[in-house]
């Protein structure tokens, strides 16, 4: 059997859905975009996607909900020096698509006509980063309704202090395709799955939760025993131990990360502020900072888009740039920021094939995807054994971040008291406040212990939700402010 090449395949897909069903073929795509480059505009793109989405729940042993959802539109945008006129719809024709042509051409302040010739088509090249299936079929109605209930006896069975169990399957088959005015042309064909579980335990009166849960680009069958016995083992820990929790102390302390899920910190902390457009504008407490040290020696961080099958990996940007491996702070020192097409344009860099959108009906801007720091040297139990007083934060709950100031406020959901060295009890109520320039220059052990989540985060950025990554090392950071109840 002959089979195309990958990014010739996912073409091939986006056409049959996303043009051949609407009459439309590439030429209307040159046409619609030659209509906004009559007028003289920097930059303009066509963006087409056709999403099916689907979600089950289950809640006191029953299945209670579940849903079923396919979207499809075309987001056209003209780009003129900072300015974006943008305009969507639904509707995919000729015609609707002409006229939102027109509409945003009129961003231009020379607006002029004139004649433009048609760029010649190419095509984006692109990665290979996870298959294009739709994962809604890799698995019947029936099975999806018993992995639930598997994942809620398996919780119950953990202990008798579980009186009640949520869980959560999600999966989408995303099809997009992009048109450039400089002629480029790119697909992508995205699956995501996500398995997620929240559990409550009691004791003497007392009701803590815990939650777990991961997922990626693939199908379901990735859900066999050994991720649900995970997935619920981080679940029911998390509660149990929170039944024993005292009330966290305030002050300033040593503070111990753990591997993975609290690299959200990081996420937070430090990844938004080296996002490129609030570098430009001079917002973020990381601007015209290139080539200068903002973080202690060993601390190197990166965004990588080209992770196999990583719920915040992409095979080709929302811009149609394929995505990349991003140094950005390497070994202390400030490397890059990562860009969309506008921003890069503007601070006369290149794309970092960062540039994402929640949908057809939104602009792109600069998102991380997968953002995490490289481990070191140390085992995690040196570091832990290195703490004379303080916290070690194993989850994280939520959080938010000023990036103007790099000021960031984070609520630990699972961590425990350190005194001499060792785990001394487990606390409730811990936040960590800091700064994040401040905080990287305060890293004094990096563990050789680095992993990734397990595929659960979603970013927010200006009303806009995307998938990522997080990951780190076991991470000392001295001196950070807990603020506690204790």
């Amino acid at each position: 059997m002959i089979s195309r090449e990958p990014t010739l395949e996912r073409l091939a897909t986006a056409r049959q859905l996303l043009l051949e069903p609407f009459g439309l073929d590439e030429t209307h795509l040159a046409k619609a975009l030659a209509e906004i480059t009559a007028h003289r505009v920097d930059d303009a793109d066509l963006y087409f996607q056709y999403t099916r989405s689907e979600g089950w729940s289950l809640e006191e042993g029953i299945v209670k909900t579940g849903s079923f959802s396919i979207d499809q539109g075309v987001g056209v945008r003209a780009v003129s020096g900072e300015k974006t006129a943008f305009a969507y719809s639904d509707d995919i024709s000729e015609a609707s698509l002409l006229d939102a042509a027109r509409t945003v051409r009129s961003i231009s302040s020379a607006a002029k006509n004139g004649r433009a010739k048609v760029p010649a088509k190419k095509v984006a090249s692109s990665r290979s980063l996870y298959p294009a299936l739709d994962p809604i079929a890799t698995l019947d109605s029936t099975s999806k309704v018993q992995l639930l209930e598997k994942v809620e006896k398996t919780a119950r069975a953990k202990d008798p202090r579980i009186v009640q169990v949520m869980a959560g399957l999600a999966s989408e088959w995303d099809v997009v395709m992009v048109a450039r005015a400089d002629g480029t042309i790119a697909a992508d064909v995205r699956p995501l799955v996500r398995l997620s579980v929240t559990v409550i335990a009691e004791q003497n009166g007392r009701r803590e939760v815990g939650s777990g849960g991961g997922g990626g680009r693939f199908g379901l069958a990735y859900f066999d025993e050994s991720h649900i016995n995970e997935y619920v083992d981080d679940a029911v820990q998390a509660a149990l131990t929170n039944l024993e929790a005292r009330p966290a102390p305030a002050g300033e302390f040593t503070v111990v990360l753990g591997p993975g899920w609290p690299g959200i910190l990081l996420h937070e902390a430090v990844g938004h502020g080296l996002e490129g457009d609030f570098n430009r504008k001079g917002s973020s407490a990381f601007s015209g900072r290139i080539g200068q040290r903002v973080a202690a020696k060993g601390v190197t961080v990166l965004d990588d888009g080209t992770i196999q099958d990583r719920r915040g990996s992409l095979n080709v940007d929302d811009e149609g740039n394929p995505s990349q491996r991003n140094v950005l702070i390497e070994d202390g020192i400030l490397r890059g920021y990562i860009q969309d097409s506008l921003n890069a344009r503007l601070m006369g860099v290149a794309p970092t094939g960062n540039g994402r959108r929640e949908s057809y009906a939104h602009i792109p801007m600069p998102r991380m995807t997968n953002t995490y720091m490289l481990g070191g040297d140390k085992p995690a139990e040196e570091i832990l054994r290195s703490v004379k007083k303080g916290l070690f934060a194993s989850n994280f709950g939520g959080g938010q971040v000023d990036i103007t100031s790099g000021k960031f406020v984070f609520s630990a959901s699972e961590a425990w008291w350190v005194e001499d060295g060792q785990l001394k009890y487990p606390v409730k109520g811990a936040t960590i406040v800091g700064n994040g320039p401040d905080a990287l220059t305060r890293v004094s052990m990096i563990g050789n212990d680095m992993k990734l989540d397990t595929g659960v985060g979603t970013c927010g950025k200006e009303g806009q939700s995307v998938p990522v990554g997080v990951g780190q090392p076991t991470l000392r950071i001295d001196g950070l402010t807990v603020g506690g109840t204790a």
